[in-house]
């Protein structure tokens, strides 16, 4: 019986150490990976746009790139990190 105990023991360690530790497989990091790219592109559009008198007025501030372009790339960066997260 110590004999089949050991080997017991010997099968849920072999099978604890075959497993990965990792909370997430392979699919969900390289998507965070796309969705942390698109959250990054979209600060990148968002910066930028002041001008170097304080006493004057920009217009650059308020084009389609920040407006637009940029919200739009961060709110779809958080969904797919969501997305990663949630993901099977």
């Amino acid at each position: 019986m110590i004999k089949k105990k050991d080997s017991q023991i010997e099968n849920t360690t072999n099978q604890d150490n075959n497993s990965s530790n990792f909370v997430f497989g392979k699919k969900n990091y390289i998507i965070m990976g796309i969705g942390l790219v698109v959250l990054a592109i979209g600060y990148i559009l968002l910066s930028g746009g002041g001008s170097d008198d304080p006493n004057q007025f920009s217009d650059t501030l308020f084009n389609s790139r920040r407006m637009l372009w940029a919200p739009l790339f961060i709110v779809g960066g958080l969904v797919i990190e969501v997305y990663a997260i949630m993901k099977k």
